[in-house]
């Protein structure tokens, strides 16, 4: 799992093909408590399966930026794992991008709109 701080106000978490350990979703937790500030992209482009350990700490997370008025948005999620987003019915709390490029432009155009 790679962290990347894409500016000062958004972390982008690129998911392994297959989650190694809840280790690694505890430590971008820990990041967004530290910043506090902060918006998230989680990149799927390498995942290839989506465990019930890290389901969990997507709504954790999802919970926790809301409560901050920030946003968590899943990227480049192949329709295989978007499958399991739609049949559980979490399609319609996660924000979707096709892309890393979509969900800054998606943040960006938010952060405009915001009064």
């Amino acid at each position: 799992m790679a962290i990347l701080n894409l500016s000062e106000h958004v972390l982008l978490v690129t998911l392994p093909a297959e989650s190694q350990s809840t280790g690694d979703m505890e430590t971008v937790m820990r990041s967004i408590r530290s910043t506090a500030d902060c918006d998230v992209i989680v990149d799927f482009s390498l995942a290839e399966i989506l465990s019930s350990a890290t389901l969990c700490n997507l709504l954790m997370m999802e919970r926790m930026l809301s409560m901050t008025d920030h946003q968590l948005i899943l990227c480049s999620v192949p329709s295989s794992i978007r499958g399991v987003f739609t049949r559980v019915g979490l399609h319609k709390l996660f924000r979707f991008a096709d892309d890393e490029f979509a969900a800054l432009q998606s943040l960006e155009h938010s952060d405009h709109t915001t009064p």
